[in-house]
């Protein structure tokens, strides 16, 4: 084993890196003018980049920005090579930190992780201490991986769309790209909260799944009428979670009830937005923009906290599936065709803080 060290200064601290073993690593690489790709490589602790706290990771998880990552199919990545995974959790080997010591159980989501950053999917991984949690009471390691990013845009959309007065008495909700992982962790999240929820896809196969996770009903995008909406519809939802923007969320705000509030997490369908101003100075619509990116320390703390309480998914094994790192360059593929069902966790390396996920 080699002992060299390497210091890493951040904010007037530094972590002096010990020596590790070569490690696996999935690293995204661009040679010239040709698409980004996605490879195993083996690294040492001379590659990581800066930072305060040393992970040993042990999950991490595949969201749509990974997969457009690793696949080339999305300019994501600002700097090559990078480690992807935006999303880790693992065990504190070492840590300028003051919050953390050896042997903590951590959490780190977002940020400049896996498109500017070493990510998670490395087995070791170096990072900034501010954008590191402790792993909340009562998650295993695997549990806060399957919540991971989705789990934490989920659960700021309802906590932002509650903050501007949604109750379940409200009335019915509506999420949009149920199926994926935003969608059916916010499905199972607000059922549990007792709301009355909607789910919208383009899947009937996975109708029953949708509401074995707690959809009260379920729509087939093929039912709506996307090439005629008018300024106002007839007002049905209290509240919604779009994935998709585009014509789908033109015509969610067209079809809010009075007050109604729509949270705006994604744009899987379409990036634009052709709508009117009718349902916001008529009904008093609000348009909610969900940012779990770069989302502060004390909001990921706060979101993070309801996600191991009030709004801890009741259906985490049914939304999840654990592949082992191995695997992980079949999972993006089916992913960005939606052929993927909720939630991919990705086991890096074993280690005793995890369980099963409930």
């Amino acid at each position: 084993m080699r002992r060299s060290a390497r210091q890493y200064p951040l904010l007037g601290l530094c972590v002096q890196v010990i020596p590790v073993k070569p490690f696996k690593a999935f690293q995204i690489g661009q040679q010239g003018s040709s698409a980004p790709v996605g490879r195993f490589v083996q690294m040492d602790e001379t590659l990581l980049d800066a930072g305060d706290v040393l992970i040993r990771v042990e999950f991490s998880s595949v969201n749509y920005k990974d997969a457009l990552a690793a696949s080339g199919k999305g300019r994501v990545v600002r700097r090559f090579p990078c480690v992807g995974g935006i999303d880790l959790a693992g065990t504190v080997v070492k840590s300028a930190a003051p919050r953390f010591q050896p042997g903590d159980p951590v959490i780190a989501t977002g940020y400049e992780m896996g498109v500017a950053h070493h990510g998670g999917y490395a087995e070791y991984a170096l990072v900034p201490g501010g954008w590191v949690l402790p792993l909340p009471p009562g998650l295993s390691l695997q549990d806060a991986m399957a919540i991971g990013t989705a789990g934490l845009t989920a659960a700021m959309a309802i906590t932002r769309m509650e903050n501007n007065g949604l109750k379940p008495e409200s009335g019915p909700l509506i999420v949009t790209g149920a199926s994926g992982g935003v969608g059916s962790l916010a499905i199972d999240m607000l059922a549990g909260r007792g709301y009355e929820v909607v789910a919208l896809t383009g899947k009937p196969e996975q109708a029953d799944w949708l509401r074995s996770i707690g959809a009260a009903r379920v729509m087939l995008r093929s039912e709506l009428q996307l090439d005629a909406i008018k300024p106002l519809e007839k007002g049905i939802w209290a509240g919604a979670v779009d994935n998709l923007g585009g014509a789908v969320l033109a015509w969610l705000l067209s079809t809010s009830k009075p007050t109604g509030v729509v949270a705006s997490i994604g744009l899987a369908a379409d990036s634009a937005l052709n709508t009117s101003v009718m349902p916001f100075v008529l009904r008093g619509v609000s348009l909610l923009g969900i940012d779990s990116v770069y989302a502060g320390f004390g909001v990921r703390e706060k979101v993070w906290s309801r996600l191991s309480g009030d709004l801890r998914p009741r259906h985490l094994a049914a939304i999840a599936r654990l592949v082992p790192f191995d695997e992980l360059p079949n999972v993006f593929d089916n992913l960005i065709a939606g052929l993927a069902r909720g939630r991919t966790v990705v086991q890096i390396a074993l280690s005793g803080n995890t369980k099963e996920t409930s």
